[in-house]
């Protein structure tokens, strides 16, 4: 089954780490994360990038129909995404394939530009996780959904 995700979730899915807005939320991510994507099948898992909300964005608290409640936003996060990792709406690609243009086009600190606004940079979850995959590491051990 296709897994439909927008520009700015891919590198979401990289460097998530169990946190999230609410306890739905997080059990979502965490289900999307561990259970398809960092699994042995995960790189081939098929990705649908999208425009509109997707799976991540489900049981988000700020969702409004395909939307956000901070659209804006959104809109600005997937653009500036899409540009840095050349993806766009419609495109069809791999989990493992996404993976590849993560370490080909992003380095740690492009996220300071790239995710300007997201409540998240500031812990820096996220620039580890591009630094271990750059590296060849595997992401650490977190909680797995039960």
């Amino acid at each position: 089954m296709t897994l439909r995700l927008r520009r700015h979730h891919v590198l979401c899915c990289v460097g998530f780490r169990g946190e999230g807005y609410d306890d739905a939320f997080r059990a979502n991510m965490s289900r999307l994360v561990y259970q398809q994507l960092r699994t042995p099948e995960g790189p081939d898992q098929e990705i649908l990038i999208t425009g509109n909300a997707d799976a991540i964005c489900a049981p988000c608290p700020h969702r409004v129909g395909l939307g956000c409640a901070e659209q804006a936003k959104i809109d600005r996060l997937d653009n500036d995404h899409g540009a840095a990792l050349g993806i766009a709406a419609g495109d069809k690609l791999t989990w493992g394939e996404c993976l590849d243009l993560v370490r080909q086009k992003i380095a740690p600190e492009d996220l300071d530009t790239i995710c300007t606004g997201c409540v998240w940079l500031p812990m820096g979850l996220c620039k580890t996780a591009v630094a271990r995959l750059k590296a060849g590491d595997a992401p650490p051990d977190a909680p797995k959904p039960e």
